[in-house]
């Protein structure tokens, strides 16, 4: 799931990034590193980790429900002798439809999971956007690129990179500091 949504996030926090301008006049051009802000902003850090107790959370939930399923079926397989073909018939066709509706239930937990990480990662994206935004205004630049590593930016002098400063402001900034 974070496979596609990070991908996502980056395109979009660049596609903000590069959207910022001023109307002060500078004429430096500089970028943030956009890889480097996700994974070093303490946001993103503390996000994800409540992000994974709660689906740590569902995930054993939906295990609870398919351990009790199997012990289910464990025990049909084992009581089936002794029953009549209907008791047998019955009782397989409630089996199947528990394990489809474990199976619903697991792809709507899935799809949550995904609405949720995807949620998660717009806040901590729109917090860089802002933070960047203003970054930009009190500084004096018309414009701030974002590299991500996807050829947006394919070289700059280091000298261009605001990528620490910004970062460090990111997280004083959401510490409250």
């Amino acid at each position: 799931m974070n496979k596609i949504i990070f991908p996502i996030a980056i395109i979009a926090l660049i596609a903000g990034v590069a959207s910022f301008f001023s109307f002060q006049s500078s004429n430096e051009l500089v970028y943030v590193d956009v890889n480097k802000l996700l994974e070093g902003y303490k946001r993103t850090k503390v996000e994800q980790e409540s992000f994974k107790k709660k689906t740590d959370v569902i995930k054993s939930n939906v295990d609870s429900l398919v351990t009790n399923w199997q012990s289910e079926l464990k025990k049909y397989e084992k009581e089936q002798a002794g029953m009549s073909t209907k008791e047998r018939e019955l009782k397989k066709e409630l089996l199947t439809n528990k394990q489809q509706q474990i199976n619903n239930y697991q792809q709507a937990v899935q799809k949550h999971i995904q609405e949720e990480d995807q949620k998660m990662t717009q806040t901590v994206v729109n917090d860089i956007n802002g933070y960047i935004k203003e970054y930009g205004k009190n500084h004096g630049y018309p414009i701030i690129f974002g590299a991500g590593g996807n050829g947006n930016i394919m070289y700059a002098e280091d000298a261009s990179d605001l990528t620490k400063e910004v970062l460090e402001g990111l997280n004083t900034q959401y510490e409250g500091e």
